[in-house]
């Protein structure tokens, strides 16, 4: 029976506690551990029925608990001063201000397929989500102004189960938004926001909604709503869920729904950030606004995009990005085409690396790239298997000057780090430790934390997750139905005394989630040491599509059921950021084995590193640019194999050997004390090195300097003066590139032959028949480097030459004078390059002449 009126029915608070009311709808919470306990103490049981969501707590407490903590001195000093420490979070963010004042009103858009905050709103899948919600929470921590874009999932990700032969199952509870952190936004009349987007025959209407993250909004877009049909309202049912049709129109809602909404928000966006390419399709959008509103031609309103638009990768494989087949496209898109002049085929090379090749498909992140002025990868590592991927989008540019940078990923500190260890570094390195930079003198303060006292509340995190451990497993078996000796069991799961080695990620073959298991000889030798024992706290989902990762799953559940490891191996089913949580506080160590270099940055070994635990890693992502001997141990040396059984056989037993030999006579070598003075270094160590860099707080501030800064300064130049900017470096980039071809370099003079000593000064001139471009728009550089066996300039360094004037046949002449430091067959070669004050780099035009 349908209803003929709906009504929002809100938590009826007594008056004391209406601030509970507004600490609930701000995700701040999350990361205030004095917020937490709050709501907490409100409730213990229900807190933890509820997901830790206090909205639905509020909404489902009687009415005689609530009447009771009104009459609670305590508790509403407690309220009020949690309530106190939001305004004052609120008021207080100035790192931005101090940074770029006041003056420009700048907003800086963040578009994610995903955003994992808090338990309580499941609309993400895993690492990338969780890295989405981190952002957010450090930009309000910096004060940028940045929000949120993305899609409200009325079933999000799956939850996962196991049955009885260990095969993961799948099920989708519906979210019930009303009862969940989130504001619909409303019009002046109090109807509510929506937006409108074209779909082929049809528009599809999404309503809004808001997450405030501290200072940043989260804004969602939801298609479950009439008059859309059955088919338009799952487009944000599931997330990652569906066929490529699905695929499609979710990534349409995205980003050209992204773009419609915050246009209908009011929000004047000067920087927008693609956080992987799922959002690509909002430049179409954005070009079509920048056409109708400022009446610029296809590549001018086209320049405008580019300019303010950046592009965040975490894929390091080609095999990871959207593909949309041709005549799926233009089925879409082609309205898009006709509005920009382009033919088919120029539309869809848009989102081509070889645009000649007619056949292939459009390549989201190709898309996204070539819309941005800003590129990276997200470790130091990716950056470099990033570059050769798209090299081919600049040709004749050398890999290493591929415009790809990297900036490495983060963790958000207040999230990740227990609340035992977070008051432990309040106590000794001060309020501000998650803000502050690796060079700062706090971090020697490390040492003053007694060795006693890191140990024991470490000890305690241990003996916390192996209780939550227990229980998680109970409840799971109760809801599966298992036979209550099974269950019985899993109250004896785990020792809290024992070495504890953490693995959770998502379950994908190239993670090699059983490697550990190789030989099962050697493993059961070193988890059964009667002196010395392992234990191992195992979680993490496949991908519902996913079989071969399912496999690995259930082989892990397997092992354990044949050879009755119960108490010394289980794997929680239904990995969520709270298991996340108590698992990276918990263990002792933190495992990873991914197949390098596949792992694009990885970040729970960040979190693991923050609560004080060694990684114990191939290096691969972040490790491999962390301080893997004194922050723990690294799995081989950063070889590649083509034998991939090979490869798992030498990695395996390169990690039972350090196990045996390392990481287990470390653990447990205690003084007289019964402390592991030499284990205590080594968390320090994690600590000191780790926490300062691999945090949001400096990844964002990366983020705002490099990208953001620039990126919006660029949009106020190019959309300044009725976009005049715009057209006149479009135009000029049309001019430059139809006589590109025809540029000579006549002639290269080089003051030495073969001989040079180290230090020598050579001087080079040369003479550029320019074919009607001017000196102002190239730069000419000569580039040198040590040459290879293959005959290439390898490590090349540009240097600018010279510009001298013009000879009697209008030939622009050049020089520049160089030297060698090292010995060795050394290369020179010169190049030239478009130049213009508007470029984002002299790479953005894609050209480049090389003297031959």
């Amino acid at each position: 029976m349908q209803p003929i009126r709906t009504f929002n029915v809100s938590p009826s608070l007594p008056t004391i506690l209406e601030p509970l009311r507004k600490l609930a709808y701000n995700l701040h919470w999350d990361w205030n551990v004095d917020t937490k306990d709050l709501f907490r103490r409100l409730d213990r049981d229900l807190w933890d029925s509820s997901n830790q969501n206090p909205v639905l707590m509020l909404g489902t407490i009687s009415q005689e608990r609530l009447q009771e903590m009104a009459e609670d001195e305590g508790f509403i000093a407690q309220m009020n001063r949690a309530a106190q420490q939001l305004d004052d979070y609120l008021k207080n963010r100035a790192w931005y201000r101090k940074q770029r004042g006041t003056e420009q009103q700048e907003c800086y858009a963040y578009f994610s397929m995903e955003f994992g905050l808090v338990k309580a709103l499941p609309i993400y899948s895993g690492g990338l989500g969780v890295l989405a919600g981190d952002h957010l929470k450090s930009a309000s921590d910096l004060g940028l102004p940045l929000v949120g874009v993305g899609l409200l999932y009325q079933e999000g990700y799956f939850s996962q189960y196991l049955n009885a032969d260990g095969w993961q199952q799948e099920r989708y509870p519906l979210n019930d938004f009303y009862n969940m952190p989130l504001h619909p936004e409303r019009n002046p009349d109090g109807s509510e926001l929506r937006i409108e987007v074209d779909y082929p025959g049809r528009k599809v209407y999404a309503r809004i909604w808001r997450v405030q993250v501290g200072t940043v909004p989260l804004y969602l877009m939801d298609t479950n709503i009439a008059p859309n049909s059955p088919y338009d309202q799952d487009i944000t049912d599931q997330l990652y869920g569906g066929d490529k049709t699905l695929r499609m129109h979710q990534e349409i809602m995205l980003g050209i729904g992204g773009v419609k909404m915050l246009k209908a928000l009011g929000l004047t966006v000067t920087a927008y950030h693609m956080n992987e390419g799922h959002a690509a399709f909002m430049a179409l959008e954005r070009i079509r606004m920048l056409m109708e509103e400022y009446h610029l031609s296809f590549v001018e309103a086209e320049q405008v995009v580019v300019s303010s638009s950046m592009f965040t990768t975490h894929t390091p494989v080609p095999a990871g990005f959207d593909l949309f087949e041709p005549d799926m496209v233009m089925h879409y898109l082609s309205h898009y085409a006709k509005i920009f002049g382009l033919s088919q085929n120029e539309f869809l090379g848009l989102g081509r690396e070889n645009t000649g090749d007619l056949s292939a498909p459009l390549n989201m992140a190709i898309l996204a790239i070539k819309m941005s002025s800003f590129v990276n990868g997200v470790a130091a590592l990716h950056g470099v298997v990033s570059r050769p991927m798209f090299q081919g989008l600049w040709p004749g540019l050398p890999q290493e000057e591929v415009p790809i940078t990297s900036i490495t990923n983060g963790v958000h500190a207040r999230s990740c780090v227990a609340k035992s260890t977070q008051e432990l570094y309040d106590r000794y390195l001060g309020p501000d430790w998650e803000m502050t930079r690796k060079d700062d003198r706090l971090w020697d303060r490390m040492s003053s934390i007694p060795d006693e006292e890191l140990w024991r509340n470490h000890e305690r995190c241990r003996s916390e997750l192996v209780v939550f451990a227990r229980e998680w497993l109970q409840k799971t078996l109760r809801e599966r139905g298992a036979a209550q000796t099974e269950i019985e069991h899993a109250r004896e799961a785990l020792n809290p005394k024992v070495l504890t080695i953490g693995f959770a990620r998502r379950f994908a073959t190239y993670k090699r989630a059983t490697l550990f298991l190789r030989d099962v000889d050697r493993i059961m030798r070193i988890m059964r040491d009667q002196n010395r024992p392992v234990q191992f706290v195992i979680a993490g989902k496949a991908h519902p599509m996913d079989i071969p990762g399912k496999e690995l799953i259930r082989d892990i559940v397997h092992f354990i059921r044949e050879h009755e490891t119960m108490s010394s191996m289980v794997f929680l089913p239904n990995y969520d950021i709270n298991v996340a949580r108590m698992m990276v506080s918990g263990c002792d160590v933190w495992l990873n084995t991914p197949r390098r270099p596949r792992e694009a940055s990885g970040t729970s070994g960040m979190k693991a590193s923050m609560n004080g635990l060694p990684n114990l890693s191939i290096l691969d992502g972040w490790w491999d640019e962390a301080d893997y001997v004194r922050t723990g141990w690294p799995i081989g040396h950063g070889e590649f194999y083509e034998d991939t059984k090979y490869q798992d056989e030498v990695e395996a037993n390169a990690l039972y050997d350090l196990m045996e030999k390392e990481v287990v006579p470390l653990f447990y070598n205690r003084d007289a004390d019964g402390i592991p003075r030499g284990w205590t270094a080594k968390m320090k160590d994690s600590i000191r090195l780790n926490c300062p860099f691999f945090n949001t707080a400096r990844m964002v501030k990366d983020y705002a300097r490099r990208a953001y800064f620039p990126v919006s300064d660029r949009f106020f130049t190019m959309t300044s003066d009725n976009c005049a900017p715009a057209k006149e470096l479009s135009h000029w980039k049309k001019q430059v590139l139809a006589k590109w071809k025809d540029i000579k370099i006549e002639a290269v003079d080089i003051s030495q032959d073969k001989e040079v000593k180290v230090n020598q000064s050579i001087s080079v001139k040369s003479r550029i028949n320019l074919m009607g471009l001017t000196p102002a728009d190239v730069q000419v550089e000569l580039y040198q480097g040590s040459v290879d066996a293959n005959g290439d300039i390898v490590g090349g360094v540009p240097v600018v030459m010279e510009y001298l004037g013009e000879d009697a046949n209008n030939a622009s002449l050049y020089t520049a004078d160089i030297t060698y430091t090292s010995s060795g067959l050394q290369g020179l070669s010169l190049r030239v390059l478009p130049k213009h004050d508007n470029l984002s780099s002299p790479y953005e035009a894609g050209v480049i002449l090389w003297a031959h």
